[in-house]
């Protein structure tokens, strides 16, 4: 099976490329910048960061673009069409309601928001300028995760989904995820993400959250923890539970469980030689996975299987550059092509207030009923 096109060379070109300013020149900043660099259709106005990220981007890019400290300087100063916000979560309201009153488009990394009434804001927000909004849901972008949630259709209900991602981080990485739990636990950060797998895959009401979650040293914030795990029930009593960790006490061991139990079977996200066994902070292992495992539970008299596991090989396993090629192209698209985003946002604003939701169990020790909260 191929890759999925990132359309680059399939876009209809503009006679003005959209101009787009990138803020936070970080892991996933840089990433996009890359993206913006070779699309036809965007040209970078500037790289906006407080450190020296955004001179080691330039200089990699190999081209000079204007390099600002200000966020609200560089938006006066470039007047960008769009603007790409890959900065730490506390600030991406601010910057996001600054970039749609300065009249730009959003490429928005996750979580939309801190908070569920600043997700809404920005969403009001985006619907009043009429601008388009795209919100970093990687995994929605990678041809074997859209496969998975197909394959997990096809297994019944009620579902079983077990998911984690933990990562022994140390060196630069330690720093980041530290940086990162100024904002927010493992569990809401990432959790975002395969909250909003699991939602897709069963398409039915959460109803309640209840979750868990330790702080393993002194160098996370005192209200902060850098372990947690969630669980979640839904309306068609389909059950979920996530797990991160940051930090390096965390174990390699099963560090990357992507699985999903059916009436009809099971369907697994393994690598081809079916284990991860080190580099969880790996961002590319994040994402690295080729293989999808499909396991039938029909039983013939002898309570024999009748079929035998299938596995799905993808070949062309897209890298996390590939991925963010394909988000940006589908930013592009949504800008030029006036793309609906409505049920993106409320997507985005669903998963999120069921990682806040988690995050409030941690801290309350309590079951939390997402029809009590926003």
């Amino acid at each position: 099976m191929s890759k999925i096109s990132s359309n680059l060379k399939g876009n209809a070109v503009r006679p003005k490329p959209i101009r787009v300013l990138v803020v936070g020149c970080g892991n996933m900043g840089a990433s996009h910048a890359k993206s913006y660099h070779k699309h036809p259709g965007f040209e970078i106005a500037g790289l906006v960061s407080r450190g020296d990220s955004k001179a080691k981007l330039q200089k990699e890019l190999n081209k000079d673009y204007p390099l600002f400290d200000d966020y609200l300087q560089s938006l006066q100063s470039t007047k960008p069409e769009a603007v790409c916000i890959s900065t730490y979560p506390d600030t991406h309201y601010e910057y996001g309601r600054l970039a749609l009153l300065n009249n730009c488009h959003i490429f928005m990394e996750k979580p939309l928001a801190t908070t569920i009434e600043d997700s809404e804001k920005l969403i009001q927000l985006t619907q009043k300028q009429n601008k388009k909004m795209v919100v970093g849901y990687i995994l929605r972008h990678h041809q074997v995760w859209v496969e998975f949630i197909n394959q997990a259709k096809k297994l019944g209900k009620p579902l079983v989904m077990r998911m984690n991602l933990n990562q022994q981080s140390s060196g630069y990485m330690w720093g980041v995820h530290k940086s990162l739990m100024k904002s927010l636990s493992p569990i809401v950060d990432c959790g975002v993400h395969y909250l909003d797998v699991m939602c897709q895959m069963v398409q039915a009401k959460p109803i309640s959250v209840s979750a868990i979650g330790v702080r393993l040293t002194d160098e996370v914030p005192q209200d902060n923890y850098n372990y947690g795990q969630l669980q979640i029930r839904f309306s068609d009593e389909s059950v979920g539970w996530y797990e991160a960790g940051w930090g390096p006490m965390i174990s390699e061991t099963a560090f990357f469980i992507k699985d999903v139990i059916g009436p009809k079977g099971s369907v697994s996200i393994i690598s081809e030689e079916g284990t991860y066994e080190s580099g969880s902070d790996d961002i590319e292992k994040h994402t690295k996975s080729n293989v999808i495992k499909i396991h039938h539970s029909n039983l013939d008299s002898n309570n024999e299987f009748t079929k035998k596991d299938e596995h799905l090989r993808y070949q062309d396993d897209p890298t996390h550059q590939d991925l963010c090629d394909n988000e940006q192209s589908y930013f592009y698209r949504a800008i030029t092509e006036s793309i609906n985003l409505d049920e993106h946002l409320q997507q985005a604003k669903e998963s999120l207030q069921i990682a806040l939701a988690c995050d409030k169990a941690v801290k309350t020790g309590k079951t939390i009923y997402l029809n009590e909260t926003k």
